[in-house]
């Protein structure tokens, strides 16, 4: 039996795996960095100056879960509400706080989950403005696409632990049976593309609806209903972890 192909293959796999850790190694400071500063400026805007944010684990490992504390001169509906505007800072998974929780409230009473999930909410908000492309009649995704791909990912790492449904649409032209396989097929395009990305294949779901569903207040065959959406079916919270772990850990 030949295993040569078997070999190629996985050192294939195993080096891309390698580059796209290396990259996510190089980007990730300064991605927290940026973030960091986003986060700041909301807190700040939200009259929570005083709340610290820590974007770094015990470890020294980066993490796009922060930990607040401080804030001890503000109410506890402000503190409230500084957390919440942090946690809805884009790139921001969610916020948990370390020590006194509020005024009334110890460190053992206190949530160690993020309070907020909104990686569809990104993902929806970058689609809006910018499309994932195929090629015509193709499940083949247009090299143009591979930076609206890199933000994708990005905006769905917050929520690793969950299900994310990946819905494939078409428009009417044509025959509905070959519609209804391009959309799964460009729905699968897309899933290997992310997990290309780092994203964990168990908790990617493609299908595909062809033009059953288009868009509110466009004709069915309107080239514009070929798209991609996503759905995150199932919220699973993570725990604190750095921005390199390949999962949720």
């Amino acid at each position: 039996m030949k295993i040569y192909p078997l070999v190629t293959f996985l050192s294939g796999a195993i080096a891309v795996a390698a580059i796209a850790f290396a990259a996510t190694v190089r980007s990730g400071p300064a991605l927290i960095a940026q973030i960091e500063r986003a986060a700041i400026e909301t807190r700040n805007a939200a009259g929570g100056a005083g709340i610290e944010i820590s974007f770094t684990l015990g470890n020294g490992w980066l993490t796009r879960h922060p930990a607040l504390s401080g804030g001890a001169g503000l109410s506890d509906p402000v503190r409230a509400s500084a957390a919440a505007a942090i946690a809805a800072t884009p790139g921001v998974g969610g916020v948990y706080w370390r020590g006194k929780a509020s005024h009334g409230q110890d460190a053992g009473e206190a949530s160690s989950q993020p309070v907020s999930l909104h990686c569809q909410d990104d993902v929806e908000a970058i689609l809006r403005v910018r499309t994932i492309r195929f090629a015509e009649a193709s499940a083949l995704i247009d090299r143009a696409s591979d930076r609206v791909l890199d933000e994708v990912a990005t905006a769905l790492l917050p929520c690793l632990g969950g299900i994310i449904a990946i819905i494939g649409h078409t428009d009417s032209n044509g025959d509905e049976t070959t519609n209804q396989a391009l959309s799964r097929a460009r729905g699968d395009a897309v899933r290997w593309a992310l997990i290309g990305r780092g994203i964990p294949a168990d908790g990617l779901r493609a299908t595909g609806v062809g033009s059953k569903e288009p868009l509110e207040g466009l004709a069915a065959e309107d080239s514009a209903n070929r798209r991609i959406e996503f759905s995150v079916i199932e919220k699973v919270p993570l725990k604190p972890t750095p921005i390199d772990a390949p999962g949720p850990g």
